[in-house]
């Protein structure tokens, strides 16, 4: 009879152990963290878009090629979304203007400039743009000019 009570008392601590472990379980999935994936903008998407273009710019020019379509896409710049933390002002829109004449000018069949100046230029623009204001890219955009 002695044995039966013992059996009983160590089912019960056991049933009820079991029964903690899965409360802390659930504990444990509510409480699980739940992160906030970066998702980026539409012109951080856009600017991503215009170094991959240019780096096939930069490939032609340096093949020899002088390039002749100019990408529309480029154009984008004056409507695409910017980040939540981020607004257009005088500065981003003068640069953004100037971008597109120095891109535009890389197109230019009938420059005097040698094509590789014209392409440096454009990419310094977005260099320049870039120390006023999201000075992050500024390493991964000079590995774009011709030297």
């Amino acid at each position: 009879m002695k044995y039966l009570v013992y059996i009983f008392c160590f089912t019960v601590i056991l049933s009820c152990n079991s029964k903690v472990e899965e409360s802390d379980t659930k504990e444990e999935v509510s409480k699980a963290k739940v992160y906030d994936m970066y998702e980026p903008s539409e012109m951080a998407n856009l600017m991503n878009e215009f170094y991959a273009e240019n780096l096939k710019i930069k490939n032609e020019i340096l093949a020899g090629n002088i390039p002749k379509e100019f990408p529309t896409d480029f154009l984008k710049i004056h409507t695409a979304e910017l980040s939540n933390f981020k607004t257009r002002n005088a500065k981003f829109e003068a640069f953004s203007n100037l971008y597109i004449v120095a891109e535009q000018e890389v197109f230019n069949t009938e420059s005097n400039i040698p094509v590789q100046e014209r392409f440096n230029n454009a990419i310094g623009v977005c260099i320049s743009c870039h120390q006023t204001e999201c000075t992050g890219p500024i390493p991964r955009i000079q590995k774009l000019l011709i030297k």
